[in-house]
């Protein structure tokens, strides 16, 4: 089966975000990007399909400047066997998905991998309109992935337990937490073979968006921690009271 894994360049969470000068977007001097870590888990399990023998291509692609295609050629490194950059800013989640799904309609993916969230904006959406778009069966919340013959075996999240479901390609999954266990590192062979391999760029057909942003501003700081004893139950009980307001 041929797969392919949507990848969103994200700063890494060590990173401290600035608020550019116009007040609406961040200062990207210092950033160091990586692959959106739940995307990151998609392809380590794409990865581990094909090492079982269960997946013939992976496939890589975002939409984002050329400045992301670090991120590409490290998903190259880590194992993937080619690469797609839709050349344009991302300006919103509808715009990623409508470019996304134009360049998938001039390919055959069996199944598609979204993260369930990109860890800047945590909007959580990609997926769904991706799987809209293109008129796809979509799974959310998938935790766990196999194959068996023509079958996809599916585990997804509910409240209060798990789900199992059969189902057969083509399909959109949006997996999340346990997907995989520990994502794959590159091996330096992996780094030395990512110079080689396909990194097609595409221009963007939809460079429209649906949404504008009006202002960014950081959250309110932390107020004093105070410390208690752990023995002094009763002055938690009077601060939760009086000044909490919690009881």
């Amino acid at each position: 089966m041929k797969i392919l894994v949507c990848i969103s360049n994200v700063p890494d969470t060590t990173t401290k975000i600035v608020i550019g000068p116009d007040g609406k977007s961040i200062n990207t001097s210092g950033i160091q990007w990586i692959i959106n870590p739940w995307d990151e888990l998609a392809l380590t399990r794409a990865l581990e399909l094909k090492d079982a023998g269960k997946a013939t291509e992976v496939v890589v692609a975002n939409v984002g400047p050329a400045l992301t295609e670090a991120t590409l050629r490290k998903a190259l490194a880590t194992g993937a066997d080619r690469a797609i950059r839709i050349n344009t800013e991302p300006a919103d989640a509808w715009m990623v998905a409508a470019n996304l799904a134009e360049v998938v309609k001039n390919e055959s993916f069996d199944i598609i991998l979204c993260g369930i969230e990109s860890s800047d904006h945590n909007g959580s959406v990609v997926g769904g309109l991706l799987a809209g778009m293109l008129d796809l069966n979509f799974i959310s919340s998938v935790s766990a992935l196999d194959i068996e013959s023509d079958k996809l075996k599916v585990q997804r999240e509910i409240d209060g337990g798990k789900e199992m479901l059969e189902t057969k390609a083509p399909v959109l999954l949006v997996v999340q937490k346990g997907i995989a266990i520990v994502p794959r590192i590159p091996s330096m062979r992996g780094i030395m073979q990512a110079r080689t391999k396909p990194l097609q760029t595409v221009e963007a057909t939809i460079t429209e968006s649906m949404t504008a942003t009006v202002q960014l501003a950081n959250p309110p700081a932390k107020g004093k921690c105070k410390m208690i004893d752990a023995e002094n139950a009763g002055e938690v009980i009077r601060l939760l009271r009086e000044e909490a307001k919690a009881l």
